[in-house]
């Protein structure tokens, strides 16, 4: 049964062997030409999968890969509710900015950090979806990921995160300045109508 589709991806829920798997199944898209398709899809696939075991590896809260296919990543399903569907609270905001220094800490960025891709199970925080995740190392790639939190959270919500990924994340002076620097862009800031 299908529980989520995206760009890229659709989600399935799964019973294998008596437990309930989610499926991240990359579908082929007809625009592309079928070698380089399939290229692709096998690329993303393996390095969604690559940034999981790392992340899994280092103890950060998200699903366990339990199989692979080529174009497929069967793993665990988490119990809880996307934080999208309801009001953080203080310390889940702040457990969210821990969370996503310590992938900063590894060299990763998730490129989507947003509520729509973090689980509260009882205040318990796991993070989901790395199909736009990346090894990187630059403020850049690690301010985006903030710029992406800050515009989905209330700025009281958002002073808590950033406490939590100060607290963690031993070069965020250089993160922030460079989210300072983003925001003052013409595409990142906020336009109104006269």
């Amino acid at each position: 049964m299908m529980v989520s589709e995206g760009a890229e991806a659709k989600i399935y829920s799964k019973k294998i062997f008596g437990k309930e798997l989610l499926v991240k199944a990359r579908e082929s898209k007809g625009y592309r030409v079928p070698q380089l398709d399939r290229s692709i899809r096998r690329w993303r696939t393996k390095n969604e999968a690559k940034i999981m075991r790392t992340l899994y590896s280092a103890g950060i809260p998200i699903p366990r890969i339990m199989a692979l296919g080529e174009f497929s990543i069967f793993m665990e399903r988490l119990d809880g509710r996307l934080m999208k569907d309801f009001d953080f609270k203080a310390n889940e905001a702040e457990e969210s900015g821990r969370i996503l220094a310590r992938m900063h800490g590894l060299g990763i960025v998730h490129g989507d950090f947003t509520p729509a891709n973090i689980i509260s199970d009882h205040g318990k925080i796991s993070v989901i979806d790395f199909g736009l995740s990346e090894f990187s190392k630059a403020d850049e790639e690690r301010a985006l990921d903030l710029l992406l939190m800050k515009r989905a959270i209330s700025p009281l919500m958002y002073k808590r995160f950033a406490k939590g990924y100060a607290s963690e994340f031993k070069d965020q002076k250089a993160v922030f300045r460079r989210l300072a620097e983003i925001e003052t862009r013409g595409r990142y800031q906020t336009r109104t109508l006269l």
